[in-house]
């Protein structure tokens, strides 16, 4: 266990590293990124806005029906056994 801690200590006395190569790293890799443009972001945008109202009227339409069949099934057991 000691041994375990002790390699991990010298692992990472050997990779520290200042604020100055993590800034450097950080806008390396941001180099390497590539961001949407306009036109592919406004795309996106009405995609996510046609799927929600899709799925917001599905959802009410589905929901309207279980309300509709459960107060079916209340009436029919109230009409049956008079509960």
């Amino acid at each position: 266990m000691a041994q375990a801690v002790s390699m991990a200590e010298e692992h990472s006395e050997k990779h520290k590293e200042g604020i100055g190569d993590f800034v450097r790293k950080t806008r390396g890799e941001l180099d390497k990124t590539t961001f949407p443009s306009g036109e592919d972001v406004q795309k996106t945008v009405a995609i996510v806005i046609v799927s929600v109202l899709f799925f917001a009227a599905y959802l009410f339409v589905v929901d309207q029906g279980w309300t509709y069949i459960i107060a079916g099934l209340n009436w029919l057991i109230t009409k049956l056994f008079g509960i």
